[in-house]
């Protein structure tokens, strides 16, 4: 098991975990000294997450799930994604998902990605109960369930001010909203996967949490990834 990438799977995964949305009872555990040590088992059981990362390595003839491309191609997005075959990745999420109502992803057999944005926009019902309705909640679980980019401002303590652009919806099709100042947490009691952030620092945000610092590339990647999706997403028939 490749630490690295078992570290960079924790980083992303924590938020999720912490608010009971998926993974082990202990969301603790991600952040404790030593974690990475067992961070396989650990990862096993975010089932979602881990049948990407078991189809990505296989995809890429790798025999790691969490080798450090694999899981950078799941949250962030890389060459690896090209491999994956989307009929394939289809069934297979046909297979791991089949008792998940709502979404669009049963039709995505031309379209799907082993990126967590297609889990997120395509695979959860959200999107489509915001394209049929309007539904109320569907935005902002979007908005935050994403991986989502942005710039640090401020920092204060175990908190950070980051300037990020909101999901947007206009009545008919998700968009990019105008920038604006959140707050969100780096570390919590102490503990943090990352060594810390500073102002003019370009972050990977999920939830409330600043998951890594970005290169410009990996914010880049991010960014068009989900560009595709909403692209996609609009496009399709309500």
């Amino acid at each position: 098991m490749s630490a690295e990438g078992a570290l960079m799977f924790a980083r992303y995964a924590y938020p999720p975990n912490e608010l009971g949305y998926c993974g082990p009872d202990d969301a603790g555990a991600l952040l404790r000294p030593g974690a990475v040590a067992g961070m396989e088992e650990q990862a096993r059981q975010f089932e979602g997450a881990w049948c990407y990362l078991e189809f990505l390595a296989e995809s890429a003839g790798v025999a790691d799930p969490l080798d450090l491309r694999v899981v950078e191609a799941y949250w962030i997005g890389n060459d690896l994604l090209d491999q994956a075959d989307p009929g394939a990745l289809l069934d297979r999420l046909l297979v791991r998902f089949r008792g998940q109502t709502g979404g669009t992803w049963r039709e995505a057999a031309h379209r799907a990605v082993a990126h967590h944005s297609f889990q997120v926009f395509d695979v959860y019902p959200w999107a489509a109960l915001l394209r049929a309705g309007g539904h109320p909640v569907a935005l902002s679980v979007l908005d935050r369930c994403r991986i989502r980019t942005g710039v640090v401002t401020g920092v204060d303590g175990e908190s950070a001010t980051v300037e990020s652009a909101p999901l947007g919806w206009d009545g008919t099709a998700l968009l990019p909203g105008a920038p604006r100042q959140e707050t969100v947490r780096w570390s919590t009691g102490g503990r943090s996967l990352i060594a810390g952030v500073s102002p003019g620092d370009r972050v990977a945000l999920h939830w409330d949490w600043v998951c890594d610092v970005l290169t410009d590339e990996q914010a880049a990647r991010i960014e068009s990834i989900e560009s595709r999706r909403r692209d996609e997403i609009n496009s399709l028939t309500v």
